[in-house]
């Protein structure tokens, strides 16, 4: 299949008008140097927005949506009486002073991000950068050297990487070219032809298995997982390596019941593909970004759990030959 052909099988939404190849602009919300626990070694992993599902627990709220997103910090506001350059430059007249403090209303704001490119304080800012391939390729490649010591690499995470098909083939195909070592993590919530284009470039995969009820997994993410389980089983049989990962979510899905059966699913369909298996602890670390952006954190009462409470769940994994560990915090 040529790259032309690749390209087709995947969104347009878009490569078609922001380039092609190299010089193809994704939109990232973050890049992280140094990282250990997406795939094996040292690792930069690039995050790029938009994601298929709504996860309540979701840490990354500013992944979710397809654009850039202008997000509210009131309390790094220098202050209204020293300045209001916010103010003066928005187009909607979407930003005003209640009470002596700057006030920000949704409900008019358009996402200009005027506000934010003149803020000094870091108090309007914006989740999301357009960029090209070859800048995002620039940054990859500075840290070459630890790559190659520690038999690390590139990981592509999200949102889900999948919403933004097309530039990420342009960027794993480019890290092929260069023998860099590539880790895709999707939550595999697409149609197959998405990911088929993909695997021929990816060594390895991180992949989400967040609860085995259909109707529960809807009730927490907002899409049923038979799609996402059958994705996993072909992706399994082309002998991809997984990491296979299950945020643990209290009253959510960490029953025995529900830790027995994604033991049985992955014994049954995945496990010589299955390399580890982490369960990873719940936590409220997001909810400030919640607020920044206009958004309800709705678990901001559930209990958090503690290690030992995830061990029993380790457990359970170990006694059906799988290879389990607790995770880096969900």
């Amino acid at each position: 299949m040529t790259n032309t052909e690749n390209v087709v099988k995947c969104d347009r939404n878009l490569g078609s008008v922001l380039g092609k190849g190299s010089y193809m602009k994704g939109i990232v919300f973050d890049i992280q140097r140094f990282t250990v626990h997406d795939g094996p070694g040292i690792r930069t992993e690039i995050f790029l927005k938009g994601c298929p599902l709504r996860c309540l627990w979701c840490s990354n709220p500013e992944s979710q949506k397809l654009h850039r997103e202008l997000a509210f910090y009131p309390l790094r506001c220098i202050g209204v009486d020293k300045c209001q350059k916010c103010i003066e430059i928005c187009p909607t007249n979407s930003l005003v002073v209640e009470g002596g403090m700057l006030q920000l209303d949704r409900e008019v704001c358009t996402d200009c991000l005027k506000c934010a490119e003149v803020c000094p304080s870091g108090a309007l800012n914006v989740f999301g950068r357009l960029m090209t391939v070859d800048e995002v390729m620039a940054e990859i490649m500075k840290d070459l050297a630890f790559y190659r010591k520690s038999d690390g690499g590139v990981t592509i995470s999200g949102g889900d990487p999948l919403v933004q098909c097309e530039f990420t083939l342009e960027l794993l195909q480019r890290c092929r070219e260069k023998r860099l070592h590539t880790c895709l993590e999707t939550e595999g919530h697409a149609r197959w032809e998405k990911l088929e284009v993909l695997l021929p470039y990816v060594d390895s995969m991180l992949y989400d298995i967040k609860h085995m009820d259909a109707k529960k997994h809807e009730a927490g993410t907002g899409a049923s997982n038979e799609l996402i389980l059958d994705n996993l089983k072909k992706i399994a049989s082309e002998g991809i390596p997984l990491i296979l990962r299950t945020p643990v979510i209290p009253d959510f899905n960490d029953s025995e019941e529900n830790i027995r059966a994604t033991a049985e699913f992955i014994s049954t369909h995945l496990k010589p593909a299955v390399r580890q298996f982490q369960l990873l602890p719940y936590h409220r670390l997001a909810s400030q970004k919640y607020e920044s952006l206009g958004l309800e954190y709705q678990l901001k009462s559930l209990r958090v759990p503690k290690r030992e409470d995830i061990k029993p769940l380790v457990d359970i994994m170990g006694s059906y030959g799988l290879p389990a560990i607790i995770g880096a915090s969900e």
